[in-house]
């Protein structure tokens, strides 16, 4: 249709043609980057528009490309220097972008829009006759609407050149300079400081050559050591305490801070004047140029001994510029510097990742600055209410420190009060807040225009609340937040998005346990604080509460979220369908009465409701109405079915709905669905969803035509992600389908299948050609298990592959060490029947040189050094049947170091099956964890079927001793089957009890953790 050659010439043509930022919605230009490609959409003969409004579409376009020009070059002047009627201009253009992309969409939506699927034919044609008056009455409506546009247009440019915007954009320089309230930090005592001794100690440590080093030429290289973590976690005050107390062992040395209005010839003349402050006492008023100055520097530090510290370094070509005058001088010089940004401390030396303060550290700070140094706080102090606000700090200093200056004075019995309010908005006047706002708004303000925008978005969620990745990237991509790139998908270049919030400290990673991968993200209190008070600013978004009576939304807000933990609901009375210009409306745990209300958000693009109620007779047909819809999300509860209305959402990217929610056969008309997850069967026809990315589905024993299901697969050629769980026969004929559908895929990354078993005979696949697509980074095969390890399962097919699950009935030392070729391969659950054992393992060999986590499903792994006088190590896995391919290892007499074998394994899990041990003459104290150098934690079962209790003890013991003898002493979390009895009196392993969960599901692979596709 032409609305979907609308839709993507928006979101990807016109971005590759018109720029970096064209078509994209932002919270600097609004909706400009969008509504221009738009207007020029409407030049098309198409649409029909009379010669006139052609005319006047021309003029706007070319008038709203000056206005973003503008708004672009505002957006590089900090925000606290623009002059405040630039500001107030700016945000009237960006509501007024918002009102004409309304307009726009309403248009395109109504001539483009399409018919809802009916299988009446007398239906269709009555309302393809009607179709004919209303489009005509539409292009009527968009010519008045145009000129309504291009009037108030003419008002903004009008206002622009009266006030002469573009000459005053940004406030005069103060008369008498600031003080950055960065600075108090670093002219503290040592003995005021709290919670710094140990980071300085570490940082010393690793800046200090250790007598390990050895060779003279290492203790003579100048060593760098960057110090990164959020704004606010005292960078600068620990980099002050080390420089303090290490410089007098250098000749000369400087402390200087960077910023973010960079001035790199301010910066060298600075360095100059701290070496040497006799020498240089006039170097402020030198003209020399910042090239002449990097040579100064580098002839001053030619052959001295230097320490310099480089504070608040906010981009790597900053410190590529000052990396050049600091010479290479064999001297045994040191250079610190800090930063906010990941990958700027990678630029510049040794990542030291600052840790947030203990809760104890977090506490003395808390009631040190509150009752003074002498204040006793250990008896006498509201501890649920006191750690409550540590808790919000989370550690960090500046944090901490604000919250305090907010309790001074007050009485106990008000601190309550006092939690309650805390934020910017609530506490603006208060110089310790403004100073935190401050120190936080340079990183908001140091991020370009795109992910302010994408920042700003996670005001809709409560604090503390866990943000899944990928839900977060489609709805920045609904909301047009995202701009495409050629070669590169929408999603990936959110992905790149999130990923920078990542590096530039905004947000706090979630990793996934297993992989490491980024999975979702938090957000610090404060951050939160800030991004709101941001937001209601800007008018982007209104978080509210339903539980706060006579909760009111702003009439003119663009986005609402409403979060709740109590019965409330979501009807008139909250007075939330009130605001017709929403795009944007996110719920969290509140009760819909009724959902017809929801059908006045005519302009809404996302709809996300998490964890909801309905009210027994609310219904879903009319969301149908909701035609602009990009997004919608019913998640956490349950919905027999969806009704046949869902097809009417043509512009539809994403539909992520409840796992036990029926699918209508209407949605194989929505072609711009780019996502599904949803826990049921999918309709027949899935494969006419060819712009499909990711699909998360389940597939039920009542599915009509599973064959036919798996074989449209195939036709899936966009698809990234494909996870489904199969209750049906996985007959031979399905397999054969499924494969051919699999070598179709030939963009797929991620492919994830579990539910029932089924047995594959790896020959057939040989023989039919079966491969894997070349891209796949995450490959679960949970409930298949086949014959023989398949040929395309190799590092040149996957050199990609990070993620394995994988069961394999037979195999040898060759398919061990093909898989241990895998060259990114981090983790993996294997499972055979055989008893397999690679031998002459050597450092240099890459055997599993990047794995991080490892599970012998049911079953056993044993490392040896069988030739003391060769350094080579075997590696034995065994499943407890048959013959033990190891026995109890010799004591350790051995003449050569062993190579390290898995470098950087972390986490090992596996079943120790002690009847089989005992008939094989092994004992759980030779499993060789040694030849693990990077080994932090063992877990898994202790299977003690047919062996006596003591015997359990005595293995228990064993694997606590190797443990405690490894030199990073791995956390033990083993646990028993069958569990002790209580009256057995069993002392429990260190840390069984906290990782037996992580045990048993990483254990139970193919049963528990990987039992349900979503």
């Amino acid at each position: 249709s032409r609305l979907a050659t609308t839709t993507a010439y928006c979101h990807e043509s016109t971005a590759l043609r018109s720029g970096p930022s064209k078509g994209t919605m932002s919270v600097v230009t609004g909706a400009l980057g969008s509504i221009i490609p738009k207007l020029l959409q409407l030049l098309r003969d198409e649409y029909k528009l009379q010669k006139g409004v052609k005319k006047q579409v021309r003029w706007l376009s070319d008038e709203l490309n000056s206005i973003y020009a503008f708004l672009s070059k505002v957006a590089e002047v900090p925000w606290d220097r623009l002059d405040e009627q630039v500001k107030v201009w700016a945000r009237e253009v960006r509501e007024a972008s918002y009102d004409m992309e309304d307009v726009l969409d309403m248009f395109l939506v109504g001539v483009d829009g399409g018919d809802p699927a009916d299988p009446s034919r007398l239906k269709r044609a009555m309302k393809k006759m009607g179709k004919v008056f209303s489009k005509a009455k539409a292009r009527r409506d968009i010519a008045g609407a145009i000129q309504d546009i291009k009037e108030h247009l003419e008002q903004v440019a009008e206002r622009r050149l009266k006030y002469r915007l573009d000459d005053i954009m940004s406030k005069p320089a103060a008369t008498t300079s600031s003080i950055d309230p960065r600075l108090t930090a670093m002219y503290k005592e040592v003995s005021q400081l709290i919670g710094v001794d140990k980071s300085r100690d570490e940082l010393i440590s690793m800046l200090m050559p250790s007598e390990l080093d050895g060779d003279r030429q290492y203790k003579s290289i100048t060593k760098k050591i960057s110090i990164v973590g959020v704004g606010g976690l005292g960078k600068t005050t620990l980099a002050k305490a080390v420089y303090d107390k290490l410089k007098s062992q250098y000749e000369c040395g400087a402390f200087v801070s960077v910023g973010r209005e960079l001035d790199l010839v301010k910066v060298f003349k600075d360095i100059l004047f701290n070496l040497d402050k006799g020498k240089y006492q006039k170097i402020h008023n030198d003209g020399r140029s910042a090239d002449l100055l990097i040579c100064e520097l580098r002839e001053f530090l030619e052959n001295k001994r230097y320490f310099i510290v480089v504070d608040d370094v906010w981009e790597v070509k900053t410190w590529e510029r000052i990396r050049l005058a600091l010479v290479e001088n064999k001297c045994g010089s040191r250079v610190i510097t800090t930063t906010r940004k990941f990958d700027v401390a990678k630029e510049s030396g040794e990542v030291y990742k600052l840790q947030p303060l203990s809760h104890e550290n977090s506490k003395r700070l808390l009631y040190t600055r509150v009752l003074g140094a002498g204040g006793n706080y250990e008896d006498d102090q509201p501890d649920e209410l006191s750690n409550k606000i540590l808790k919000k700090c989370a550690g960090i200093p500046l944090a901490i420190i604000t919250m305090s200056s907010l309790l001074v004075g007050k009485p106990k019995n008000e601190w309550s009060e006092v939690y309650d309010t805390i934020g910017f908005g609530h506490n603006k006047g208060n110089s310790d807040v403004e100073d935190t706002m401050m120190i936080l708004s340079f990183s908001y303000y140091d991020l370009p225009s795109h992910l302010r925008t994408c920042l700003l978005y996670l005001s809709a969620y409560p604090e503390d609340y866990f943000i899944d990745k990928d839900s977060l990237i489609w709805k920045w991509i609904a909301e047009g937040f995202v701009n495409g790139k050629e070669g590169k998908r929408l999603f990936e270049v959110g992905e790149r998005y999130f990923n920078d919030l990542i590096n530039r400290s905004m947000i706090q990673v979630e990793e996934d346990q297993w992989t490491g991968m980024a999975v979702g993200c938090r957000v610090h209190d404060l951050v939160l604080d800030l991004i709101r008070n941001i937001s209601i600013e800007e008018n982007f978004m209104a978080a509210l509460e339903c539980s706060v009576e006579g909760t009111s939304s702003p009439s003119n807000a663009r986005r609402l979220a409403h979060q709740n933990t109590g019965p409330e609901h979501v009807n008139s009375e909250t007075k939330v369908f009130e605001v017709p210009k929403v795009r944007s409306y996110t719920v969290f745990k509140c009760c819909i009465d009724n959902m017809v209300q929801f059908s006045s958000f005519k302009l809404l693009r996302v709809l996300d409701m998490v964890n909801c109620r309905f009210k027994e007779d609310c219904h879903l047909e009319h969301i149908g109405k909701l035609q602009n819809l990009r997004y919608l999300g019913l998640r956490d509860y349950d919905i027999p079915k969806l009704p046949k209305q869902i097809g009417d959402l043509r512009l539809l990217q994403t539909l992520v709905v409840s796992q036990e929610s029926a699918l209508p056969g209407s949605i194989i008309v929505l072609t711009q669905l780019l996502y599904i997850s949803c826990g049921c069967n999918l309709p027949e026809g899935i494969g006419k969803l060819t712009s499909l990315q990711k699909l998360r589905i389940g597939c039920g024993g009542s599915m009509d035509n599973p064959e036919r299901y798996v074989k449209e697969l195939g036709s899936l050629l966009e698809l990234r992600v494909l996870e489904f769980y199969i209750s049906f026969n996985f007959n031979e004929m399905m397999q054969r389908n499924f494969f051919e559908s699999l070598c179709n895929l030939e963009k797929v990354q991620h492919i994830s299948i579990t539910g029932t078993d089924c047995d594959i005979d790896t020959t057939v696949w040989e023989e039919a050609g079966f491969v894997l697509p070349r891209p796949l980074r995450h490959l679960c095969l949970a409930c298949i298990y086949f014959s023989k390890l398949p040929s395309c399962i190799n590092a040149s097919c996957l050199p990609n592959l990070s993620y394995m699950v994988l069961h394999v009935a037979t195999m040898d030392e060759r398919d061990l060490k093909v898989l241990a070729m895998l060259p990114a391969l981090c983790s993996l659950s294997l499972e055979t029947d055989s008893a397999v054992t690679a031998s002459n393992i050597n450092a240099g060999h890459g055997f599993f040189q990047k794995l991080r986590y490892f599970t012998i499903l049911g079953g056993m792994v044993q490392f040896e050094q069988p030739n003391q006088e060769d350094s080579s190590v075997s590696m034995h896995i065994w499943n407890g049947r048959g013959p033990a391919p190891f026995g109890s290892r010799k004591s350790n007499c051995r003449k050569l170091e062993p190579s390290a074998v898995m470098p950087n394994l972390q986490v090992l899990n596996v079943l120790f099956r002690l009847r089989a041990l005992k008939d094989n003459n092994c004992d759980c104290g030779n499993f060789g964890f040694e030849y693990l150098p990077s080994l932090r934690e063992v877990c898994g079962l202790v299977d003690c079927n047919d062996v006596s209790t003591a015997e359990g003890d005595a293995a228990l013991a064993a694997l606590r001793n190797a443990c405690e003898a490894h030199p990073n002493h791995p956390t033990l979390g083993m646990y028993r089957d069958p569990p002790k009895r209580e009256d057995e009196d069993e002392k429990p392993a260190e840390g069984a009890e906290a990782a037996s969960e992580t045990a048993i599901a990483a254990v139970g692979v193919g049963e528990s953790s990987f039992a349900s596709p979503l």
